[in-house]
C-alpha cells in the first residue's frame, strides 16, 4: 500500500459474555429512556428509544426507520445482554433523544464495537479529522474504522491489496470527484462490487465546510499553478500556515449543519455501504 495509513482503536467486543443463558429471575429491568439503544433479538431490529408509553416502546434505527414493541415483551438486548424494558418514571429533558454531531440519535452507555473488517479510506489527514469530528460517534457504534491515504494515485493497487469481498467491504471518499478529473479516471479503474468509490466535487475537504461557518463570504478562487491551500490562506489574509489554518477551520465545525450537503450524502452513503 502506498503511503502511511493511520487507524483508530474502537475498543472491546460489546457482545462478549455468556448472555444466552440468563438464570431465571435475573433479567434486569431497564427504564426505556430516550436515546437508550436496545435490540429485539427475534427480528434483529436495533435502535434508540424515541418514545415510550404504558403500552409500548418505539425504537428508531440509524436510518430513521421506527418500530413499536410491546412493553410486555421480555428479552431485549442492551450491550448484548438481556433486559426487560420498563416505562421511565419521568421523561427527562422533554423526552427528546440527544443527537450526535451527524444528526443521528446519540447512543448512551454503549461501548464501541470491535472494528469490522470493512473500512472507509479517505485521502488525507484533514479529511479523516473532519469525518471523525462529525461521524465519530456513528462509526464507533457501527465498529467502522476510517483510515487515511496520501492521495489516490495508486488506488487500484490499494484496493487489490485490501482484498475486498462480501464480508470485507471498502468505501473510498475522494476529493474533487467530478467528470473529466484525474480522480474520476482513477476511480473508474476500480470495478469490484465490494468497493464503493464516491466523492465530493470540492477541490479540497476545506471547501466542504460552509463559508458562513468559517466566517467568510465564500472560499477564494485560486489560480492554477498555485497550491490551493496556500492560495486560500494568502487570499483570506490569515497569518497562518496551512496546518494552523485547518485547526482554525475545524474549530468552527460543530455539527453536520456546518458542512455542505454534497459531502454529507457521500459519507452517509459510505457508512451504509460498509455496514451492509
Amino acid at each position: 500500500m502506498c503511503g502511511p495509513v493511520r487507524s483508530k482503536d474502537y475498543g472491546n467486543d460489546v457482545l462478549g459474555g455468556d448472555w444466552r443463558r440468563p438464570r431465571k429471575g435475573q433479567i434486569p429491568e431497564v427504564p426505556a429512556e430516550p436515546g437508550l439503544v436496545a435490540e429485539d433479538p427475534d427480528s434483529g431490529f436495533c435502535g434508540a428509544v424515541v418514545a415510550c408509553d404504558k403500552l409500548g416502546v418505539t425504537l428508531e434505527d440509524r436510518f430513521g426507520k421506527r418500530r413499536v414493541f410491546p412493553l410486555t415483551k421480555s428479552g431485549f438486548l442492551i450491550d448484548g445482554k438481556p433486559v426487560t424494558l420498563v416505562r421511565p418514571t419521568a421523561a427527562p429533558g422533554g423526552g427528546r433523544p440527544a443527537r450526535s454531531a451527524s444528526g443521528s440519535i446519540a447512543v448512551r452507555g454503549l461501548r464501541a464495537q470491535v472494528a469490522k473488517e470493512s473500512r472507509i479510506y479517505v485521502e488525507g489527514v484533514h479529511d479523516a479529522e473532519l469525518v471523525e469530528k462529525i461521524w465519530g460517534h456513528d462509526l464507533r457504534v457501527e465498529g467502522v474504522v476510517v483510515e487515511y491515504l496520501e492521495g489516490v494515485d495508486d488506488l487500484p493497487a490499494i484496493v487489490e491489496e485490501f482484498a475486498p469481498d462480501e464480508d470485507r467491504r471498502l468505501g473510498v471518499l475522494v476529493d474533487h470527484l467530478v467528470e473529466g478529473s484525474k480522480e474520476s479516471r482513477i476511480a473508474a479503474r476500480v470495478s469490484s462490487p465490494h468497493v464503493l468509490v464516491t466523492g465530493h466535487p470540492f477541490i479540497d475537504i476545506w471547501e466542504a465546510v460552509k463559508p458562513a461557518s468559517v466566517g467568510i463570504p465564500e472560499w477564494p478562487r485560486v489560480p492554477r499553478g498555485i497550491p490551493w491551500k496556500e492560495g486560500v490562506v494568502a487570499r483570506l489574509g490569515w497569518d497562518d500556515d496551512t496546518g494552523a489554518a485547518w485547526k482554525r477551520i475545524l474549530s468552527r465545525v460543530n455539527s453536520y449543519t456546518d458542512l455542505e450537503p454534497a459531502l454529507l450524502g457521500r459519507v452517509e452513503e459510505l457508512i451504509d455501504f460498509v455496514t451492509g
